[in-house]
């Protein structure tokens, strides 16, 4: 860890600032605009936002703060092959709009959860869906939080856990009093703050290298830029088929069955609204989505010839980012702490939509069912949703904690979305597109889905294979004077670059016995396909039960299938069992008939 030798005012002075004045927008929100008097006003909003501050808060919500530091970290020491990721995210945008979109934007329903119960009349799938949604989230949450404590560390020699306790603490306050609301605004202004940040870093590197095409020769000569990889090896961790393939099939599930976007979804006046609002933020996603790796490019090319993480600077390859904003912009007093800011801004208000969404899910799918909860006023249903989440917060900065012991916070948010989101995407795609599909098929195909994904994950971290290597890296012109005199290196570090520091040459030993076990195999494919491995098999088991298992009393609406496929499945029976009209008034005890 860097240590700064130099008076931190200005730092700290414009880091407090931009962390008040995005507070300062939930307590506008919760004094001065529209009140919050119900449940509605809480998860949806009390006031509608333009398509441009929609836009930005779905990109924003879509990549997450862990891809500020994490992409130009990933390009710097592994390459840009997960760059081509960009290409499966743009692909998902469509299939949501022209997928999900249309079958329950106007149901009425206040968890996407519900869905799949009006669809199967099932509180069991409901609840598979709701729980696998809270588990993904709250180890994705854990990523996210832990990713602004790497930088806080690196530039303000604040230890995890204060970080940590300090972000959980003001998530929770901002999540009391601001709601849906306030979490959009301070997404578009983090958004346009990391946005102004890159282009400084792109624009100052570019002028020390004497132009952006010296940084692309830098890269280009090592390795950094190696794109269309198309070697079909499922063991290998990241190529352009794995990158393309597993990033559609998370996006489809982050956007399309994910609650905290659903809510954004059906905050907006039309279903016309949510599609331009999608396809209009497809080039928002890759100006936002490519900054970071032209960010990551403009580092590796200052840093060519001595690498900070093998020379001793920084312990983590996270670190990279804020060591470079602390090395080369140390001269402009301010722009740490706005750096800062912007990336604990952009982790509070991500996490306060998130607490929004598991607690309105927790809320609807499990305890809105208990005998004690039914019959609760519009007030009391809020308030009981605010204390679900203040819950919630704690919980997820214990998560946190947990989040460090695996390699680097790309690895971790994709290792952990890649198990999780398959069977969750599984079932609704069999709730709409597959009109044979039943509640015993769903509840059958969700659970393998899950077993499977968890065994593969679980054996692939017991498993003796190759480590995850690194990229070449040079410390031949390295000395105490070629970083900013405001830093030095690690107190405790020895000269030479160690096997166990950094092992992009070395491996682990791997039992060449153990590599003809096709269990070995198995648990050597990339967590790359790990949703596609869960989604697969959920569709696969839960038509195949559904179709063993199909009897009369599988009845459903037609609407809760997708238009297009009455169209081309015409030949089946069109079953209706309440009347549309009137279904967005309707509670879903209502509408609940188990088989």
């Amino acid at each position: 860890m860097s240590t700064i030798n130099r008076n931190l005012l200005w730092e700290y002075l414009m880091f407090f600032g931009m962390v008040l004045i995005t507070i300062s927008v939930a307590v506008y929100s919760k004094f001065c605009g529209a009140k919050e008097k119900t449940k509605a006003d809480y998860v949806f909003g009390t006031v509608k936002v333009s398509v441009g501050a929609m836009m930005l808060s779905i990109a924003r919500g879509n990549l997450g703060v862990r891809s500020v530091i994490g992409f130009p970290s990933e390009l710097y020491y592994r390459g840009a092959t997960m760059w081509e990721s960009i290409y499966g995210v743009l692909l998902a945008y469509p299939i949501v709009c022209f997928v999900f979109v249309p079958v329950y934007f106007n149901l009425g329903i206040t968890s996407v959860y519900q869905y799949l119960d009006m669809r199967f009349k099932s509180r069991l799938v409901r609840c598979l869906a709701s729980g696998t949604f809270i588990l993904r989230q709250f180890l994705l949450q854990g990523v996210t939080i832990f990713t602004p404590c790497v930088a806080m560390r690196t530039l303000f020699g604040l230890p995890y856990w204060v970080s940590i306790c300090s972000l959980a603490f003001v998530s929770i306050c901002f999540n009391i009093l601001g709601g849906l609301n306030a979490a959009i605004w301070a997404d578009v202004l983090q958004s346009v703050t990391m946005i102004a940040v890159s282009l400084a870093i792109i624009i100052y590197g570019s002028i020390e290298m004497s132009g952006f095409q010296t940084i692309i020769d830098a890269n280009k000569a090592n390795g950094r830029l190696e794109f269309f990889n198309f070697d079909p090896d499922p063991t290998v961790r990241v190529t352009t088929i794995s990158a393309v393939t597993g990033q559609l099939f998370m996006s489809l599930s982050i956007l399309g069955c994910q609650q905290s976007f659903v809510q954004r979804y059906c905050s907006m006046e039309s279903q016309k609204q949510v599609t331009k609002t999608l396809m209009y933020n497809i080039p928002v996603i890759i100006v936002m989505f490519s900054l970071s790796w032209l960010v990551g490019m403009v580092i590796y090319a200052v840093y060519e010839h001595c690498d900070p993480f093998s020379y001793g600077y920084i312990s983590n390859i996270d670190e990279i980012l804020p060591f470079y904003v602390e090395d080369r912009f140390s001269f402009l007093p301010g722009l740490l702490g706005l750096f800062m800011a912007t990336l604990f801004n952009g982790a509070l208000s991500l996490n306060v939509s998130i607490v929004n969404s598991l607690a309105t899910v927790t809320y609807e799918d499990f305890l809105k069912l208990l005998p004690g909860m039914k019959g609760l006023k519009g007030s009391h249903e809020l308030w009981t949703i605010k204390i679900i989440g203040i819950i919630y917060g704690i919980i997820i900065m214990g998560m946190a904690f947990l989040v460090s012991m695996l390699d680097g916070v790309i690895e971790a948010s994709m290792l952990v979305t890649s198990i999780t989101s398959g069977p969750l995407l599984g079932v609704f795609l069999l709730a709409m597109l597959i009109p044979i599909a039943n509640s015993k098929g769903a509840s059958f195909g969700i659970i393998l889905g899950h077993l499977i994904t968890f065994w593969i994950a679980t054996g692939a971290f017991v498993i003796d294979k190759p480590n995850t290597s690194y990229l070449p890296l040079k410390t031949d012109d390295c000395n105490d004077t070629f970083f900013s005199n405001y830093i030095r290196r690690e107190d405790n570090f020895t000269s030479g670059v160690t096997a166990a520091r950094i092992n992009y040459t070395d491996i682990y030993p791997v039992d060449n016995a153990n590599t003809k076990n096709p269990l070995y195999f198995l648990y050597s494919i990339s967590y790359m396909y790990y949703t596609c491995i869960g989604c697969f098999v959920t569709v696969t088991i839960g038509a195949l039960v559904s179709y063993i298992t199909r009897n009369e009393n599988d009845k459903y609406d037609n609407e809760l299938i997708h238009p297009m496929i009455w169209k081309l499945m015409g030949v089946f029976k069109r079953k209706k069992s309440y009347d549309m009209n009137t279904l967005s008034q309707m509670k879903i005890k209502d509408i609940y008939a188990p088989t």
